[in-house]
């Protein structure tokens, strides 16, 4: 895939200098614009169902295959992790936090508890600034930096900030899976979705190696809840409604840093957590039974062992 073009380079690079409130409502204006073009594709893309060739199920004959993933940008995002845990834990679920190694403090107790309680531990870029893909030595001096982390942390994933992605470049990483694409989201910097709902194999020519790549397939909070100011979990029902039909994976993006559980104010760049909440006993309730909910590292896995051929 692509080197990021010259103008979403410049953007990342002058971005520190533009108030929080004014990137998101940059962000807005761009979502109202594309929206009328995407309306038939969005959030729903019907090519995007296509099944693996050989395609036998999910574990344990479910229907659908669940993840619930969180990228957590800030420090606010880390001090909200084990609120996240909590609810999700309260309510039966099990997730992966995706931290940024070099952006905030992490403690090393906050790791190792939420590993004990059955959450998964994955790698969030390097510095969260928007130049891990600016070029190819940038990569591979940060992925050398990255694949230390993957060790000391005993973590099998990865996913890049800002859904900045090069799934040849990645090969550089010591992972078992990436999880920097989407199906079809108009509204990020990089556009191009991956066409479909299920995991695939992103095999290395020169190495015979290759990792498992896990595309989003239900809408980012931010862009819900944040970029479109919706106060219902409908686009999120609608969405899971219909992959849970094609059988596909429904994999959740969800930023703790993002989530306001009424200690505060409301930010601009804020929703209440209760929408997460509501999502989350929607599935509970309409969806029992039907669904593997799986940490991304056990849907990685299970790709590997069974679908390794066909890859992209």
């Amino acid at each position: 895939m692509a080197v990021l073009s010259f103008t979403t380079r410049l953007y990342y690079r002058l971005r520190w200098l533009i108030p929080r409130r004014g990137q998101i409502g940059l962000r807005r204006l761009r979502a109202r614009l594309l929206m009328p073009r995407w309306r038939d594709r969005w959030p729903i893309d019907p090519a995007s169902s296509r099944k693996p060739d050989h395609w036998t199920g999910w574990p344990e004959g479910r229907q659908f295959a669940l993840v619930l993933t969180h990228d957590v940008e800030l420090t606010r995002g880390c001090e909200r992790c084990e609120r996240v845990a909590d609810m999700e834990e309260r309510l039966g679920f099990r997730s992966s936090f995706t931290l940024v190694p070099e952006r905030y403090p992490i403690r090393p107790e906050m790791r190792h508890d939420l590993a004990r309680r059955g959450f998964e531990i994955a790698i969030h870029g390097l510095k969260h600034d928007g130049k891990l893909y600016s070029s190819r030595r940038v990569f591979r001096e940060r992925a050398a930096r990255i694949n230390e982390y993957l060790k000391a942390w005993n973590a099998v994933g990865f996913r890049s900030p800002y859904m900045h992605h090069n799934l040849d470049w990645i090969h550089d990483l010591d992972i078992e899976y990436d999880a920097s694409t989407f199906d079809v989201d108009p509204f990020e910097p990089q556009p191009a979705g991956v066409g479909t709902i299920f995991p695939f194999w992103k095999a290395d020519a020169a190495s015979g190696r290759g990792y498992v790549e896990l595309p989003y397939t239900l809408p980012q909070d931010l862009t819900v809840f944040v970029m479109m100011r919706n106060r219902s979990i409908d686009i999120w029902q609608r969405k899971l409604e219909w992959i849970a039909e094609q059988g596909g994976m429904a994999l959740l993006l969800v930023h703790p840093d993002y989530m306001n559980f009424g200690s505060s104010a409301m930010q601009c760049d804020e929703y209440p957590a209760s929408l997460y909440e509501d999502f989350l006993r929607h599935v509970h309730e309409r969806y029992a039974g039907r669904y593997w909910q799986a940490l991304p590292r056990e849907v990685a896995r299970f790709w590997a062992q069974n679908y390794r051929t066909g890859g992209r």
